[in-house]
């Protein structure tokens, strides 16, 4: 099994079950790779979290689903940060943050850092998104993609989602400069189309496809929502069949981690959109962006 790390801010979760709100955790990166260590990798994430109780109860929780947290620097004066989920009568969500002083936005201003970096440059997969770039200073993102390169250099395959949240940017520019920016050092890009409509007013998918692909990422998949998704040979990959989403948190996620564990068992590409597709279609639904795993999960398709 490949060795992947994953780098990025995960969080305490709050979803509403009834009346009542129950605790979790989530964050973009990090539930792709739950998603990837439950599907038989060797999977590290790479983050800053503090020392109080709630930032242990992560650890721990991370770790009791496989992933490797020695990656995971503590700073001495952040915490975790926090967002709470509320869904509509269709299951789409909408997010409220408490996350401006987190410990993740810091990562790499903390001493232990060093030790992190040069043991994620060996990983065979490396994967992080546009928010992992949004929430840190101009310095961090700089030290995010030489990591990157350095994935590369070394032989690894880099992997980026051009997930874009408008709130943790100070303009639609800079968002744009900072995804063509990490589009260069990807060898899979993971766009979302409604994403990319909003951030730059993308006409289509194959032009989402196109400019990816001229910035230097040679395996493009085009994310469609219910439609499926764009091949990188330009054909549509469509979901199995049609679904009525209890909570769409986390789907893209769960697309990512589906094919990027068969991509990584050299799955071809078709075979690698339809495990992303079956892993998200479970995701979304059951409720938070990481469901409890279950006898219908398609994990063991991924192995």
């Amino acid at each position: 099994m490949a060795r992947i790390v994953c780098l990025g801010e995960a969080m305490l979760e709050l979803s509403r079950a009834g009346e009542l709100w129950q605790m979790g955790y989530g964050g973009d990166t990090l539930n792709t790779a739950v998603h990837l260590a439950r599907g038989g990798h060797t999977v590290g994430y790479m983050t800053a979290l503090g020392s109080d109780p709630f930032s242990e109860e992560l650890r721990s929780r991370w770790q009791a689903e496989g992933i490797d947290c020695d990656l995971i620097v503590t700073h001495p004066t952040r915490q975790a940060g926090l967002y709470a989920i509320t869904t509509d009568a269709d299951g789409e969500r909408s997010f409220t943050y408490w996350r401006e002083n987190s410990a993740a936005r810091a990562m790499f201003e903390v001493y232990a850092i060093d030790e992190a970096i040069a043991a994620a440059e060996t990983a065979d997969l490396f994967y992080f998104s546009l928010i992992s770039l949004a929430v840190l200073p101009p310095q961090g993102r700089q030290d995010l993609l030489r990591l990157a390169g350095k994935v590369r250099d070394r032989g690894g395959i880099v992997a980026f989602d051009g997930n874009y949240r408008p709130r943790l940017w100070e303009t639609p520019e800079a968002a744009i400069r900072a995804r063509d920016k990490a589009i260069a050092f990807a060898d899979i890009g993971l766009p979302t189309l409604d994403d990319e409509v909003q951030l730059c007013g993308a006409g289509s998918a194959l032009e989402v496809a196109a400019h990816w692909q001229r910035m230097g990422c040679r395996e493009v998949i085009v994310k469609l929502g219910a439609d499926g998704c764009l091949l990188p040979d330009g054909t549509q990959c469509p979901v199995r069949e049609p679904l009525r989403p209890v909570d769409t948190s986390g789907a893209g996620d769960a697309f990512n981690g589906g094919y990027l564990a068969a991509r990584m068992n050299d799955v071809p590409v078709t075979e690698a959109a339809l495990a992303g597709h079956a892993l998200a279609g479970w995701n979304v639904m059951r409720r938070g962006a990481i469901p409890r795993r279950d006898e219908a999960a398609p994990y063991t398709k991924l192995q």
